[in-house]
């Protein structure tokens, strides 16, 4: 028993010495980032006048966030007007649809938040990127832009 603890101790220590890390560089996040920018500039859905994409803030710049540290942000809004539907069919629907497109299109994976309620103030989709620490949050919105999206990569050196 004590051999199997110190034999896992030791691999752990000299996995962390050998620069073996789950991390990835700043770099390749934000490569990762301004990919899912083109991807929702050029997918069929956004691309479509009505829907009033906007991108607020492309992930091009670093921004600090600790001390030599930094990272990428990407922030949109876009819109899917309500048209002759109760308001919480709109949102059901423009929740479903912003999943979909993040996970079939954008390769996330959703973190369901089981306290949200499916309210008519709106709803929040989380969804990240594991292997490169990208956090993505929307807001349904029940009022226009439908979509608030925000992502960023995690802080991370240069």
């Amino acid at each position: 028993m004590r051999f199997t603890r110190l034999t896992v101790i030791g691999l752990a220590l000299v996995m962390a010495t050998s620069g073996c890390t789950s991390e990835p560089s700043l770099q390749e996040a934000a490569a990762e980032l301004q990919k899912d920018t083109q991807r929702l500039e050029t997918d069929g859905l956004f691309k479509n006048p009505l829907m009033k994409l906007r991108i607020l803030q492309r992930p091009d710049k670093e921004i600090r966030c600790d001390k030599d540290k930094f990272r990428r942000v990407l922030r949109a809004t876009a819109d899917d007007e309500r048209v002759n539907e109760p308001l919480n069919s709109h949102l059901g629907r423009a929740q479903a649809l912003m999943e979909n497109v993040l996970t079939q299109k954008f390769g996330y994976k959703l973190e369901y938040d089981f306290s949200q309620a499916d309210t008519d103030e709106g709803r929040f989709i989380y969804a990240t990127k594991k292997d490169l620490g990208i956090t993505v949050t929307v807001y349904v919105a029940p009022e226009a832009p439908t979509w608030r999206l925000n992502a960023m990569t995690p802080c991370l050196p240069r």
